[in-house]
């Protein structure tokens, strides 16, 4: 969905097609045909824009194959459907029973990840709308935090120089100008935006840049003014914005929080959890550790705790539990809620509607439509509150 800022900014609003398991084209073509249009017209939207993920296989054969880009982009027109930004932070098969720290793979000091990102801008530039001139590309925050050291982060800067060599080339080669934008995730090298914007120091501004995601934002208690101050602090933009939320346990003493909470424990993805203590953040890498599960000490219980479950935004999960949508709404408001935006690029990004408990988990393809074009139409209730209008 397109929106004005009241300075005449065009903003693009999409929702992150992660959440559809798909490996290759013959997968995009199909989420398009059950999710993506019907979606548009649950919406009564003109138009509708896709966070398109790409997998690596579909990567590869669609910038191998630019027939096959053509279809995807007819495909897209066809049902009223366009794509400004990529999800290419889950490289391979995001929807395996496992996924865990598997997603972070290969990470930045590989030339799989480069190759993988520059396929992907190739493949965005070529089916960008006609006017729309910037694209944007979110991708993993460097990599797990463990292990890193000097070499690592060596590596790891020389394949950034080399993406924003390949991101010129691009551009050169098609006109359009694609931005990479690395999204911090708890437990990953670039864990915060502050921290982040430290390791981004010093890149080529103009072609890389942020992707703040509001649930790991939140999930880690960050304040989203210092989160944005470190980010320009840094000479960086927000080139996109992850519109989504985490499970907050206001008290995690309550034996009927704990109940609520264990309904989230599940395999395949990492749910990180953040208990607030002095002041402080303390951390674990998922719920169940979280929880003290197989002997390892669990989080302190004398503060509230912040999960890394993208939660669905117009539903709130079982009390005593709620979800940050107030930092979340903290963050619009300086996001777009200012004379000029600090972001053109939104996007949705609920991925976990399959593993979310029973009361909360669509049944079929139509509760999964229904699901995110209520999730969509929040977001646009909570832009218009801004004063951004809808196109």
């Amino acid at each position: 969905m397109r929106f004005r800022h009241p300075d005449g900014t065009l903003l693009h609003v999409s929702y992150g097609t992660n959440v559809h398991p798909a490996q290759d084209t013959r997968g995009l073509h199909d989420q398009l045909r059950r999710f993506a249009g019907p979606v548009r017209r649950r919406l009564d939207a003109d138009r509708l824009g896709l966070g398109l993920w790409l997998p690596a296989r579909a990567v590869h054969e669609l910038a191998a194959d630019p027939a096959r880009t053509d279809e995807l982009r007819a495909a897209l027109d066809r049902d009223g459907l366009e794509v400004v930004t990529v999800n290419a932070f889950p490289y391979g098969d995001f929807h395996a029973p496992v996924v865990k720290k598997a997603v972070y793979l290969p990470d930045w000091t590989d030339d799989a990840r480069l190759d993988y990102t520059l396929d992907a801008a190739r493949v965005l530039a070529a089916i960008l709308p006609d006017d729309v001139d910037r694209g944007s590309i979110s991708t993993l925050p460097l990599a797990w935090r463990e292990p890193w050291d000097a070499g690592r982060a060596a590596a790891a800067r020389d394949r950034l120089d080399r993406l924003a060599d390949g991101l010129a080339k691009v551009e050169a080669d098609t006109g359009r100008t694609i931005r990479v934008a690395f999204e911090p995730e708890p437990g990953c090298v670039g864990e915060t935006a502050v921290g982040l914007a430290e390791h981004l120091r010093g890149v080529d501004a103009g072609r890389l840049g942020v992707c703040l995601d509001l649930c790991h934002l939140a999930t880690e208690f960050e304040d989203p003014d210092a989160a944005l101050a470190a980010v320009a602090g840094a000479g960086l933009d927000v080139v996109k914005t992850q519109v989504s939320a985490a499970l907050h346990c206001p008290d995690p003493r309550d034996p009927a929080a704990l109940a609520a909470l264990e309904e989230f424990v599940e395999a395949r993805f990492l749910h990180q959890t953040r208990a607030l203590r002095d002041g402080g953040v303390v951390r674990r890498d998922d719920l169940p550790d979280a929880l003290g599960r197989a002997g390892a000490p669990g989080l302190p219980t004398d503060g509230p705790w912040r999960v890394h479950v993208h939660v669905p935004l117009h539903a709130r999960p079982r009390e005593p539990l709620t979800s940050t949508t107030d930092v979340l709404g903290t963050a619009l408001d300086r996001l777009v809620g200012g004379a000029h935006p600090l972001v053109e690029h939104l996007e949705t990004e609920t991925y976990t509607w399959s593993v979310l408990p029973e009361d909360l988990r669509p049944v079929d393809d139509a509760g999964l439509v229904a699901g995110i074009a209520a999730e969509l139409a929040w977001t646009r209730d909570q832009l218009a509150a801004r004063g951004v209008v809808a196109l």
